[in-house]
C-alpha cells in the first residue's frame, strides 16, 4: 500500500531561482531553507510524487506561477558545510546535519500567475488552514491539502 499523496507550496524569489529556472534545469535541490518548521515539512512530510505549487515572492506581482513534483527524499543541505556559502550553519555536522532538502521536479508552467491579491479574494473557498493567506505567515515551504490543491488548479 503506497502512501497518500500530499501537496504543498513552495516560494522562491524568480530573482533567485524561478519557474523558468527550474523548466531549464528540469530537476532541483531546495536548498537554503533555514527555518524549522519549514525543514520539518521537507524532511518529515515531503515523499517522491507529492504535488508542488511554485511560488514566485517578494516580486512585483507575487502569486503561483507553476507546479512541480517532489522528486527525492529528503536528504542533507549541503550548502549548511560550506563556509563560503550564504547558508553556511557552523553548528551544523555531517554527523549531526541540522537542514534537509528534497529535489523539486519541473511539470509545468502556468500560462498565467494566480497572483496572491486573486487567491485572497478566494480565501473563503481556500478556507482558514491555507497559511499562505494568513496574516504574518512568511514560511517559504507551506502545506496544501488536495481540497485547495484541486481549487488552485481550477482559477488557471
Amino acid at each position: 500500500m503506497s502512501a497518500r499523496r500530499r501537496y504543498w507550496l513552495m516560494k522562491s524569489e524568480p530573482d533567485t531561482f524561478s519557474i523558468d529556472d527550474l523548466e531549464r534545469v528540469r530537476t532541483e535541490p531546495w536548498n537554503g531553507v533555514r527555518n524549522y518548521q519549514a525543514r520539518n515539512f521537507m524532511r518529515d512530510g515531503m515523499q517522491v510524487g507529492d504535488g508542488v505549487l511554485f511560488y514566485h515572492s517578494n516580486t512585483d506581482v507575487p502569486g503561483i506561477v507553476g507546479t512541480a513534483t517532489v522528486a527525492s527524499k529528503a536528504y542533507p543541505d549541503e550548502t549548511q558545510f560550506d563556509p563560503k556559502s550564504d547558508y553556511y550553519d557552523a553548528k551544523s555536522s555531517r554527523e549531526e546535519p541540522r537542514w534537509f532538502l528534497v529535489d523539486v521536479a519541473f511539470e509545468r508552467k502556468f500560462k498565467r500567475t494566480i497572483t496572491l491579491d486573486e487567491l485572497k479574494q478566494h480565501a473563503g473557498k481556500l478556507g482558514e488552514d491555507f497559511a499562505l493567506i494568513r496574516r504574518g505567515n512568511r514560511l517559504s515551504v507551506l502545506p496544501v491539502t488536495a481540497a485547495q490543491w484541486k481549487y488552485l488548479l481550477s482559477l488557471e
